[in-house]
């Protein structure tokens, strides 16, 4: 089981990322942004999550709290009890769906077999010159999927890490594309303040997320800590 994306329409009117079931390796593309004010010492890198009223007594954020803490013991977090927690790290995420309409050009072979032009949409051919092309309307169903992840300083209150990751994908399912997410929204922890990013995080043949590579950065984030995944 792999998953498949971006799909780019004609001229390019729109890009959008693809999520599917099918046999072939490929990439989950990420867009992030981070902010952050981190100074924390690696022994200080322990930490409980903190769940909002709906959040409390759900599967499905214990099922994504387990991503998080796949990734973050990475760069050497330790998940404890709120009572030894230096941070406090909260997730929100959505998916929302919308329709996206792009006019298309048909195609048609401009030339005949024996070099001379002809145009035939409906019957034989007919030899001349060729009519405008004509355009027909393709629709497309996206889902936005977004993560964003929150550390606060338990014994200041304050902000001190913020990341946001997203991704349109034809797949409506979150469950399917936050382990993507995730890797993607963590990448290279702690990104340096106001980085805005593409990350590419391949699939790999079991359909998991792979070792994530960087797209685009607008922004030179700090060295990878040692432990840390290598970038591709």
């Amino acid at each position: 089981m792999a998953i498949t994306w971006i799909r780019r329409a004609a001229f390019g009117v729109v890009a959008a990322a693809a999520l599917a079931l099918g046999g072939c390796a490929s990439y989950v593309t990420t867009q992030v942004t981070a902010f952050q004010n981190w100074t924390a010492s690696d022994a200080q890198r322990t930490y409980a999550f903190q769940r909002s009223t709906a959040q409390q007594n759900s599967l499905e954020q214990a099922t994504y709290e387990q991503l998080v803490d796949n990734e973050l013991s990475v760069y050497g977090f330790k998940l404890t009890p709120i009572a030894s927690a230096n941070f406090l790290v909260s997730m929100n995420y959505d998916s929302q769906d919308h329709t996206v309409v792009v006019q298309q050009p048909d195609f048609y072979d401009p030339w005949g077999p024996w070099g001379m032009p002809y145009y035939r949409p409906w019957g034989p051919w007919w030899v001349g010159p060729p009519p405008p092309p004509t355009y027909s309307t393709q629709t497309y169903s996206v889902s936005n999927q977004r993560l964003a992840i929150r550390m606060i300083d338990k014994a200041t209150g304050k902000e001190v890490y913020r990341v946001t990751a997203s991704a349109q994908v034809d797949d409506p399912s979150l469950l399917h594309a936050m382990p993507f997410l995730v890797r993607g929204a963590l990448a290279d922890f702690p990104l340096a303040n106001g980085t805005v990013r593409n990350v590419r995080v391949p699939v790999d043949q079991n359909g998991t997320a792979g070792l994530p590579s960087n797209e685009r950065s607008v922004n030179v984030a700090p060295p990878v800590p040692a432990s840390a995944p290598a970038v591709n």
